[in-house]
């Protein structure tokens, strides 16, 4: 293939016929041009990581030897078009280490988050269920609030401990926990503690969620407060936070050296999402301002991983997954990247908020030398609530009652083999609460516009636009052509395969299962004027329908007035 890879997106349909989907192999001879040219830099760049390539064998390991290590990073508003190799013609911004990541494992072109923002598609990455299935029915969680994970939910983590692992989360939490007075117990309230105090104890955070550690922060407007596994350990600088993550994620792995149990590591980084704060080393790198040294310090954590790893000789059998919790928001300055050649979303239209793929298609790249073959791509759809299932498929274990209710195994696709799916689709998300349904190559939203953040919002639409619209994204991944009054049996196809994944309690076949709240609103620019659903929670203490890094504040170097 000597083409990029947001031009092969385009020609999907006829690959589609030709290959049934399957994953194809992309060898490092046939690579983009760009690749060719630029691949060599990128190596150069991370060599002080001294990553050595490694060649992979294509096979499952046997029952009998060791489990592979996890570790999962997840970015923060790292948009589809910010990383290089995905999309070498509009972006500006250099990732050497993910590019190296890309070049040594598999690209995933069409990943998705379980959300356009951040809390929704954390929770389902921990219990692999839709978020909407709980209070929260949009926006995000702001702490001090009981834990969106229910205490009886086994979450990912929990279900790796059973297993034997070793279970580590560094990194931003954003699903809710309380924090307590540590001599009184009582529970401290938001209105009274713009940061939590020092000290604070928290009774339903990661280390009561099935990790054995953690070390990290809740949310961006909290930042400042760094907590150790239950405690409000100490008040640090925000800008402080990257490089603190970076060190004890390598701490961490070192720690891991000659240890039988195998570790999962949840690295999930509060970059490159407000405040925008590259290090002192990092400023001025990209040559886009501080959005595009963001980044690239947000890249260099995957070199330092990387090369931990090489150090404890687990590069070989540990899978390594680098992706995104939604796309770029606004605050980035999106419009400014742009005009100096840089597309955040590449292709796709919309970013973080909008139900649009820029919203919510995500980079997803997966290294595992003793599985994955380097060089490679897969094309078909997952979301990132199929880690959970992939991971018991993987370990051959039955998945814990309970929980997975709408994850589905990607496994095979590791294998360039067809993902065998009981799930008829994928339920996407957006900040506003809005629905939209996609399966094959048709995508039907429940909204006139964005139902996020980027024009036209619903607000700027009257009845005169289609309530709804359906796009077929191999003809039109850019989703501009609306077929929805064209093509009136496919959009009713697909609104009662999302009433009936709803409804259910699931979307893949299962135990019975139930929803937290009833009444879940389908379409909700048709109730209230999107006030959502008066069964939601949405009224409960920790709700907040304003995202961290809404669009309406600038990256203040400082981090004040960040939401």
């Amino acid at each position: 293939m000597n083409k990029p890879i947001q031009s092969a997106l385009t020609q999907r349909a006829s690959l589609a016929a030709v290959l049934g989907g399957v994953c194809r192999t992309i060898r490092l001879a046939f690579l983009p041009a760009w690749f060719l040219i630029c691949g060599p830099i990128a190596w150069l760049m991370c060599s002080a990581n001294d990553v050595q390539a490694t060649t992979p064998v294509g096979a499952t390991p046997a029952a009998t030897e060791p489990l592979p290590n996890i570790v999962y990073i997840i970015c923060d508003d790292l948009g589809y078009g910010d990383v290089q190799c995905l999309a070498p013609q509009t972006s500006r911004i250099p990732t050497p280490c993910a590019d190296r990541l890309a070049a040594e494992g598999m690209i995933f072109t069409d990943a998705h988050s379980g959300s356009s923002v951040c809390s929704p598609t954390r929770y389902g990455i921990m219990t692999g269920r839709y978020s909407w299935r709980t209070r929260l029915q949009k926006g995000v969680v702001t702490g001090f609030a009981p834990s969106l994970i229910a205490a009886e939910r086994m979450s990912v983590a929990g279900f790796l401990k059973s297993q034997g692992y070793a279970t580590a989360a560094i990194g931003k939490w954003h699903l809710d926990f309380e924090y307590l007075n540590p001599q009184s117990g009582e529970r401290y309230q938001q209105k009274q503690h713009k940061t939590p105090p020092v000290g604070a104890r928290i009774p339903d955070g990661p280390v009561d969620r099935g990790f054995d550690y953690y070390h990290g922060f809740h949310h961006a407007r909290n930042m400042k407060a760094v907590i150790e596994n239950d405690r409000v350990i100490e008040h640090d600088e925000e800008i402080n936070m990257l490089p603190r993550l970076t060190g004890k994620a390598v701490e961490y792995i070192e720690s891991r050296a000659g240890k039988d149990e195998p570790f999962f590591l949840y690295l999930p980084l509060g970059s490159p999402h407000t405040p925008i704060l590259p290090s002192a080393e990092w400023q001025g790198r990209s040559g886009l301002g501080r959005y595009g040294d963001f980044v690239m310090q947000t890249d260099n954590v995957v070199g330092e991983v990387s090369a931990a790893l090489q150090r404890i000789d687990a590069t070989q059998n540990t899978l390594v997954i680098f992706t995104s919790d939604n796309g770029c928001s606004k605050a980035a300055d999106i419009a400014d990247l742009a005009r100096q050649g840089h597309k955040v979303s590449a292709h796709l239209r919309g970013s973080k908020a909008d139900i649009w793929d820029g919203g919510h298609r995500i980079p997803f790249i997966v290294r595992w030398p003793e599985v994955v073959e380097a060089g490679t791509q897969c094309d078909q759809l997952i979301c990132l609530t199929d880690l959970f299932a992939t991971l018991a498929d993987q370990l051959e274990a039955d998945i814990p009652p309970g929980t997975c209710e709408d994850s589905v195994s990607f496994l095979p696709a590791l294998h360039q083999e067809p993902i065998t799916s009981t799930r008829a689709g994928v339920v996407h998300h957006s900040f506003s609460g809005h629905f939209a349904y996609r399966q094959g190559p048709w995508k039907l939203i429940l909204a006139r516009g964005s139902a996020g953040w980027t024009k036209p919002q619903e607000k700027d639409l009257d009845a005169s636009v289609p309530k709804a619209q359906l796009y077929n994204l191999d003809d039109d991944h850019g989703e501009t052509s609306n077929l929805y009054t064209a093509e009136p049996a496919i959009a009713q196809q697909l609104l009662k395969q999302l009433q009936a994944d709803i409804q259910g309690g699931r979307s893949t076949k299962g135990p019975s299962a139930s929803n937290d709240v009833s009444g879940i609103v389908l379409w909700k620019s048709e109730s209230g004027k999107n006030k959502g659903n008066k069964n939601s929670g949405n009224k409960n203490k920790g709700y907040s329908s304003k995202d961290n890094s809404s669009p309406r504040k600038s990256a203040a170097p400082s981090g004040e007035g960040q939401r």
